[in-house]
Protein backbone atom coordinates (compact mmCIF):
# COMPACT_ATOMS: atom_id res chain seq x y z
CA UNK A 1 0.00 0.00 0.00
CA UNK A 2 1.17 3.21 -0.89
CA UNK A 3 2.14 5.91 2.18
CA UNK A 4 -1.13 8.06 2.58
CA UNK A 5 2.11 11.12 3.55
CA UNK A 6 3.70 10.08 0.20
CA UNK A 7 0.38 10.41 -1.63
CA UNK A 8 0.15 14.60 0.37
CA UNK A 9 3.45 14.98 -0.87
CA UNK A 10 3.32 14.14 -4.20
CA UNK A 11 0.46 16.38 -4.64
CA UNK A 12 2.26 19.41 -2.83
CA UNK A 13 4.83 19.09 -4.98
CA UNK A 14 3.36 18.26 -7.88
CA UNK A 15 1.36 21.78 -7.35
CA UNK A 16 4.14 23.80 -7.07
CA UNK A 17 5.81 22.17 -10.20
CA UNK A 18 9.57 22.75 -11.24
CA UNK A 19 9.53 25.82 -12.75
CA UNK A 20 6.97 28.78 -13.34
CA UNK A 21 5.04 28.39 -16.52
CA UNK A 22 4.72 31.15 -18.55
CA UNK A 23 3.25 31.92 -21.84
CA UNK A 24 5.05 31.49 -24.95
CA UNK A 25 4.11 34.30 -27.05
CA UNK A 26 5.34 36.69 -23.98
CA UNK A 27 8.65 36.63 -25.19
CA UNK A 28 7.46 39.43 -27.63
CA UNK A 29 5.96 42.08 -26.60
CA UNK A 30 3.89 44.42 -27.97
CA UNK A 31 5.53 47.62 -26.79
CA UNK A 32 9.20 48.39 -25.20
CA UNK A 33 9.90 51.52 -23.07
CA UNK A 34 13.60 53.11 -24.38
CA UNK A 35 16.11 53.46 -21.55
CA UNK A 36 19.61 54.55 -22.66
CA UNK A 37 22.67 51.86 -22.84
CA UNK A 38 23.73 52.92 -19.28
CA UNK A 39 21.29 51.63 -17.70
CA UNK A 40 21.81 48.04 -19.21
CA UNK A 41 23.72 45.58 -17.24
CA UNK A 42 24.23 43.17 -20.54
CA UNK A 43 22.71 42.16 -24.20
CA UNK A 44 23.35 39.06 -24.94
CA UNK A 45 22.50 36.92 -28.42
CA UNK A 46 20.92 33.43 -27.56
CA UNK A 47 21.42 30.90 -30.30
CA UNK A 48 18.26 28.42 -29.98
CA UNK A 49 18.27 25.04 -31.40
CA UNK A 50 14.40 23.66 -30.90
CA UNK A 51 12.38 20.72 -31.11
CA UNK A 52 9.48 22.55 -30.43
CA UNK A 53 7.11 23.98 -33.09
CA UNK A 54 6.67 27.02 -33.67
CA UNK A 55 3.94 29.38 -33.39
CA UNK A 56 2.24 31.44 -35.83
CA UNK A 57 3.97 34.25 -36.27
CA UNK A 58 7.30 32.12 -36.25
CA UNK A 59 8.94 34.03 -34.10
CA UNK A 60 8.39 31.89 -30.83
CA UNK A 61 8.05 28.03 -30.11
CA UNK A 62 4.99 26.48 -28.29
CA UNK A 63 4.94 23.15 -26.38
CA UNK A 64 3.89 21.16 -29.05
CA UNK A 65 6.88 18.66 -30.80
CA UNK A 66 7.77 19.61 -34.12
CA UNK A 67 8.97 17.01 -36.57
CA UNK A 68 12.23 19.11 -37.16
CA UNK A 69 15.21 20.87 -35.38
CA UNK A 70 14.26 24.32 -35.81
CA UNK A 71 16.80 27.47 -35.07
CA UNK A 72 16.57 31.10 -33.78
CA UNK A 73 18.83 33.79 -32.43
CA UNK A 74 16.94 35.48 -29.29
CA UNK A 75 18.95 39.25 -28.61
CA UNK A 76 18.25 39.77 -24.45
CA UNK A 77 18.94 42.55 -22.33
CA UNK A 78 19.55 42.48 -18.29
CA UNK A 79 18.54 45.27 -16.61
CA UNK A 80 21.08 47.50 -14.74
CA UNK A 81 20.33 46.48 -11.44
CA UNK A 82 19.97 42.67 -11.53
CA UNK A 83 20.59 40.45 -9.05
CA UNK A 84 22.85 37.62 -9.60
CA UNK A 85 20.96 34.58 -9.40
CA UNK A 86 17.32 35.86 -10.60
CA UNK A 87 15.59 36.30 -13.64
CA UNK A 88 13.68 39.85 -13.36
CA UNK A 89 10.21 39.04 -15.10
CA UNK A 90 7.73 41.21 -15.96
CA UNK A 91 4.33 40.76 -15.43
CA UNK A 92 2.46 39.11 -18.52
CA UNK A 93 0.68 41.09 -20.79
CA UNK A 94 2.61 44.47 -19.59
CA UNK A 95 4.78 46.33 -21.25
CA UNK A 96 8.97 45.39 -22.04
CA UNK A 97 10.98 48.03 -19.67
CA UNK A 98 14.55 46.93 -20.41
CA UNK A 99 15.61 49.36 -17.13
CA UNK A 100 13.89 46.73 -14.65
CA UNK A 101 13.19 43.14 -16.57
CA UNK A 102 15.35 40.99 -18.84
CA UNK A 103 13.87 41.88 -22.16
CA UNK A 104 13.88 40.53 -25.61
CA UNK A 105 14.95 42.75 -27.83
CA UNK A 106 14.93 40.78 -30.97
CA UNK A 107 13.87 37.27 -32.56
CA UNK A 108 15.68 36.26 -35.34
CA UNK A 109 14.05 32.36 -37.30
CA UNK A 110 16.18 30.79 -39.31
CA UNK A 111 14.57 28.82 -42.17
CA UNK A 112 16.94 26.62 -42.61
CA UNK A 113 20.23 24.96 -40.32
CA UNK A 114 22.59 27.02 -42.92
CA UNK A 115 21.54 30.41 -42.43
CA UNK A 116 21.94 29.48 -38.93
CA UNK A 117 25.24 27.85 -38.50
CA UNK A 118 26.83 30.74 -40.58
CA UNK A 119 25.65 32.92 -37.91
CA UNK A 120 26.51 30.98 -35.21
CA UNK A 121 29.93 30.44 -36.89
CA UNK A 122 30.42 33.99 -37.07
CA UNK A 123 29.89 34.70 -33.52
CA UNK A 124 31.86 31.51 -32.05
CA UNK A 125 34.87 32.75 -34.03
CA UNK A 126 34.39 36.78 -32.32
CA UNK A 127 34.10 34.94 -29.20
CA UNK A 128 37.46 33.08 -29.50
CA UNK A 129 36.00 29.58 -30.30
CA UNK A 130 34.36 28.59 -27.11
CA UNK A 131 30.28 27.70 -27.19
CA UNK A 132 28.08 26.71 -24.21
CA UNK A 133 25.41 24.94 -24.37
CA UNK A 134 22.14 25.06 -22.10
CA UNK A 135 19.71 21.37 -21.56
CA UNK A 136 16.56 22.71 -19.43
CA UNK A 137 14.66 20.43 -17.26
CA UNK A 138 10.73 19.91 -16.53
CA UNK A 139 8.29 22.07 -17.10
CA UNK A 140 9.90 25.02 -18.67
CA UNK A 141 8.20 27.07 -21.10
CA UNK A 142 10.38 29.05 -23.89
CA UNK A 143 10.06 32.01 -22.25
CA UNK A 144 11.53 30.53 -19.75
CA UNK A 145 14.32 28.49 -21.02
CA UNK A 146 15.77 31.61 -22.91
CA UNK A 147 15.63 33.79 -19.64
CA UNK A 148 17.56 31.57 -18.07
CA UNK A 149 20.18 30.70 -20.54
CA UNK A 150 20.42 34.49 -20.72
CA UNK A 151 21.23 34.59 -16.36
CA UNK A 152 23.47 31.58 -16.81
CA UNK A 153 25.51 33.34 -19.48
CA UNK A 154 25.07 36.78 -17.68
CA UNK A 155 26.08 35.79 -13.81
CA UNK A 156 28.83 32.94 -15.26
CA UNK A 157 30.95 35.88 -16.96
CA UNK A 158 31.08 33.00 -19.95
CA UNK A 159 33.09 34.45 -22.29
CA UNK A 160 31.39 31.99 -25.02
CA UNK A 161 28.27 31.81 -27.28
CA UNK A 162 25.90 30.78 -25.61
CA UNK A 163 23.71 28.38 -26.86
CA UNK A 164 19.79 26.75 -25.89
CA UNK A 165 18.64 23.58 -26.48
CA UNK A 166 15.15 23.44 -25.84
CA UNK A 167 13.07 20.52 -26.16
CA UNK A 168 9.46 20.55 -26.17
CA UNK A 169 8.84 20.58 -22.73
CA UNK A 170 4.55 21.05 -22.09
CA UNK A 171 5.12 23.71 -19.60
CA UNK A 172 2.82 22.67 -17.22
CA UNK A 173 3.22 20.44 -13.68
CA UNK A 174 1.00 17.66 -14.88
CA UNK A 175 3.06 16.78 -17.68
CA UNK A 176 5.40 15.09 -16.49
CA UNK A 177 5.11 11.87 -18.43
CA UNK A 178 4.47 13.95 -22.12
CA UNK A 179 8.05 15.54 -21.01
CA UNK A 180 9.72 12.61 -20.76
CA UNK A 181 8.82 11.36 -23.45
CA UNK A 182 9.41 15.08 -25.23
CA UNK A 183 13.07 14.41 -23.51
CA UNK A 184 13.48 11.18 -25.53
CA UNK A 185 11.71 12.36 -29.00
CA UNK A 186 14.95 14.93 -28.62
CA UNK A 187 17.92 13.01 -28.02
CA UNK A 188 18.55 12.44 -32.12
CA UNK A 189 18.56 16.40 -32.38
CA UNK A 190 20.27 17.18 -29.39
CA UNK A 191 23.33 14.95 -31.31
CA UNK A 192 22.31 16.78 -34.34
CA UNK A 193 23.50 20.20 -32.28
CA UNK A 194 26.51 19.08 -30.14
CA UNK A 195 27.27 18.12 -33.83
CA UNK A 196 26.66 21.04 -35.79
CA UNK A 197 28.68 23.33 -32.49
CA UNK A 198 31.64 21.38 -33.81
CA UNK A 199 31.26 21.90 -37.38
CA UNK A 200 31.04 25.23 -37.14
CA UNK A 201 34.12 26.66 -35.82
CA UNK A 202 34.25 25.99 -31.82
CA UNK A 203 37.17 24.43 -30.69
CA UNK A 204 35.39 23.79 -26.98
CA UNK A 205 31.76 23.20 -26.18
CA UNK A 206 30.68 23.08 -22.62
CA UNK A 207 27.21 21.87 -21.43
CA UNK A 208 25.26 22.52 -19.00
CA UNK A 209 22.41 20.51 -18.13
CA UNK A 210 19.28 20.57 -15.29
CA UNK A 211 16.93 18.12 -14.35
CA UNK A 212 15.29 16.10 -17.03
CA UNK A 213 18.02 18.10 -19.35
CA UNK A 214 20.45 16.08 -17.86
CA UNK A 215 18.25 12.85 -19.26
CA UNK A 216 18.13 13.93 -22.83
CA UNK A 217 21.94 14.94 -22.41
CA UNK A 218 23.46 11.70 -21.13
CA UNK A 219 21.47 9.60 -23.45
CA UNK A 220 23.17 11.90 -26.09
CA UNK A 221 26.63 11.49 -25.07
CA UNK A 222 25.70 7.44 -24.74
CA UNK A 223 24.76 7.68 -28.59
CA UNK A 224 27.94 9.96 -29.64
CA UNK A 225 30.36 7.04 -27.57
CA UNK A 226 28.25 4.21 -29.11
CA UNK A 227 29.69 6.05 -32.68
CA UNK A 228 33.02 6.49 -31.38
CA UNK A 229 32.87 10.19 -31.24
CA UNK A 230 32.48 10.41 -27.11
CA UNK A 231 34.43 13.83 -27.22
CA UNK A 232 33.22 15.28 -30.16
CA UNK A 233 36.55 15.40 -31.46
CA UNK A 234 38.45 16.22 -29.02
CA UNK A 235 36.21 19.76 -28.57
CA UNK A 236 33.57 18.73 -25.57
CA UNK A 237 34.65 20.66 -22.76
CA UNK A 238 32.93 20.44 -19.35
CA UNK A 239 30.24 19.21 -18.81
CA UNK A 240 27.36 20.37 -15.75
CA UNK A 241 24.75 17.75 -14.60
CA UNK A 242 22.77 20.23 -12.35
CA UNK A 243 20.26 18.16 -9.93
CA UNK A 244 20.02 15.29 -12.61
CA UNK A 245 16.35 13.87 -12.58
CA UNK A 246 17.84 10.26 -13.42
CA UNK A 247 17.67 6.67 -12.13
CA UNK A 248 20.29 5.98 -10.69
CA UNK A 249 20.81 2.90 -11.98
CA UNK A 250 20.38 4.34 -15.37
CA UNK A 251 22.65 6.71 -14.85
CA UNK A 252 25.05 4.19 -13.90
CA UNK A 253 24.42 2.07 -17.10
CA UNK A 254 24.99 5.40 -19.04
CA UNK A 255 28.25 6.09 -17.58
CA UNK A 256 29.62 2.55 -18.02
CA UNK A 257 28.85 2.85 -22.09
CA UNK A 258 29.90 6.52 -22.13
CA UNK A 259 33.09 5.33 -20.30
CA UNK A 260 35.57 7.64 -17.73
CA UNK A 261 35.02 10.97 -19.34
CA UNK A 262 38.43 12.67 -20.14
CA UNK A 263 37.87 15.47 -17.89
CA UNK A 264 35.41 14.56 -14.77
CA UNK A 265 31.77 15.33 -15.33
CA UNK A 266 30.83 18.17 -12.79
CA UNK A 267 27.50 16.61 -10.77
CA UNK A 268 25.44 19.11 -8.46
CA UNK A 269 23.37 17.34 -5.92
CA UNK A 270 20.96 18.08 -2.83
CA UNK A 271 19.65 16.47 -0.33
CA UNK A 272 16.83 18.74 0.10
CA UNK A 273 15.52 18.84 -3.38
CA UNK A 274 12.25 18.59 -3.10
CA UNK A 275 11.32 18.25 -7.16
CA UNK A 276 13.46 15.08 -7.18
CA UNK A 277 11.87 13.49 -4.13
CA UNK A 278 8.55 13.51 -6.04
CA UNK A 279 10.46 12.64 -9.05
CA UNK A 280 11.60 9.35 -7.12
CA UNK A 281 7.88 8.60 -5.68
CA UNK A 282 6.75 8.88 -9.36
CA UNK A 283 9.54 6.30 -10.06
CA UNK A 284 8.60 3.90 -7.26
CA UNK A 285 10.43 5.57 -4.89
CA UNK A 286 13.73 5.42 -6.89
CA UNK A 287 16.43 7.57 -6.20
CA UNK A 288 17.16 10.04 -8.61
CA UNK A 289 20.78 11.06 -9.17
CA UNK A 290 20.60 14.38 -8.37
CA UNK A 291 19.62 13.49 -4.60
CA UNK A 292 21.64 10.41 -4.32
CA UNK A 293 22.81 9.75 -0.38
CA UNK A 294 26.08 7.95 -1.54
CA UNK A 295 28.27 10.27 -3.55
CA UNK A 296 31.00 7.85 -3.61
CA UNK A 297 29.32 5.79 -5.61
CA UNK A 298 28.84 7.95 -8.20
CA UNK A 299 32.03 9.19 -7.83
CA UNK A 300 33.67 6.06 -8.96
CA UNK A 301 32.19 6.41 -12.58
CA UNK A 302 33.90 9.39 -13.09
CA UNK A 303 31.70 12.69 -12.39
CA UNK A 304 33.02 15.08 -9.58
CA UNK A 305 30.60 15.45 -7.09
CA UNK A 306 29.43 18.59 -5.82
CA UNK A 307 26.95 18.72 -2.47
CA UNK A 308 25.35 21.91 -2.70
CA UNK A 309 22.38 20.72 0.41
CA UNK A 310 23.66 23.27 2.62
CA UNK A 311 23.19 26.16 0.52
CA UNK A 312 20.05 27.99 -0.34
CA UNK A 313 17.95 27.95 -3.00
CA UNK A 314 15.90 30.51 -5.03
CA UNK A 315 12.71 28.41 -5.24
CA UNK A 316 10.85 26.62 -2.34
CA UNK A 317 11.49 23.07 -4.10
CA UNK A 318 15.57 23.39 -3.65
CA UNK A 319 15.82 22.34 -7.69
CA UNK A 320 17.49 25.29 -9.13
CA UNK A 321 20.63 26.37 -6.97
CA UNK A 322 23.22 25.65 -9.44
CA UNK A 323 21.35 28.97 -11.39
CA UNK A 324 20.18 30.79 -8.39
CA UNK A 325 22.61 30.74 -5.74
CA UNK A 326 24.71 33.65 -6.48
CA UNK A 327 28.01 31.83 -5.00
CA UNK A 328 27.28 28.65 -6.67
CA UNK A 329 26.82 30.25 -10.25
CA UNK A 330 29.76 32.76 -9.93
CA UNK A 331 31.80 29.71 -9.46
CA UNK A 332 30.48 27.23 -11.81
CA UNK A 333 31.65 30.42 -14.02
CA UNK A 334 35.23 30.48 -12.66
CA UNK A 335 35.01 26.84 -13.92
CA UNK A 336 33.38 27.06 -17.38
CA UNK A 337 36.08 30.42 -18.07
CA UNK A 338 39.15 27.88 -17.12
CA UNK A 339 41.04 25.96 -19.95
CA UNK A 340 43.10 24.08 -17.94
CA UNK A 341 42.80 20.32 -15.83
CA UNK A 342 42.06 19.20 -12.80
CA UNK A 343 43.24 22.24 -10.66
CA UNK A 344 40.33 24.13 -11.25
CA UNK A 345 37.55 21.70 -11.08
CA UNK A 346 39.31 20.89 -7.28
CA UNK A 347 39.76 24.58 -6.77
CA UNK A 348 35.88 24.84 -7.38
CA UNK A 349 34.53 22.13 -5.36
CA UNK A 350 36.69 23.06 -2.60
CA UNK A 351 35.10 26.32 -2.49
CA UNK A 352 31.91 25.06 -2.97
CA UNK A 353 32.38 22.77 0.35
CA UNK A 354 33.27 25.44 2.00
CA UNK A 355 30.35 27.63 1.64
CA UNK A 356 28.54 24.33 3.01
CA UNK A 357 30.11 24.74 6.08
CA UNK A 358 29.45 28.38 6.56
CA UNK A 359 33.04 29.49 5.61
Amino acid sequence: MVNPKLLILAAALLGAGCMTNDNATDLVGTSAIQVPVTEIAGNHSIFVATTRKASADAKVFGNSRSAKLNFARVNVTVPKYHKTGQIERKKPGKADDPLQFFTATEVVSYDAQPQFSSALSADIAARGGRAMIFIHGYNTSFDSAVYRATQIAHDSGYPGTPVLFSWASGGTTKDYVYDRESASVARDQLEATLRLLAQSGARRIDIVAHSMGTWVTMETLRQLALTGDRNLGGKLGDVVLASPDIDIDVFRSQMERYGKPDRPFFLLLSSDDRALRLSGILAGNKPRVGDFGDPAVLADLGVMVVDVSHEKSGDRLNHTKFADNPEIVKLLGQRLREDDGYASDREVTDRINMLNQGS
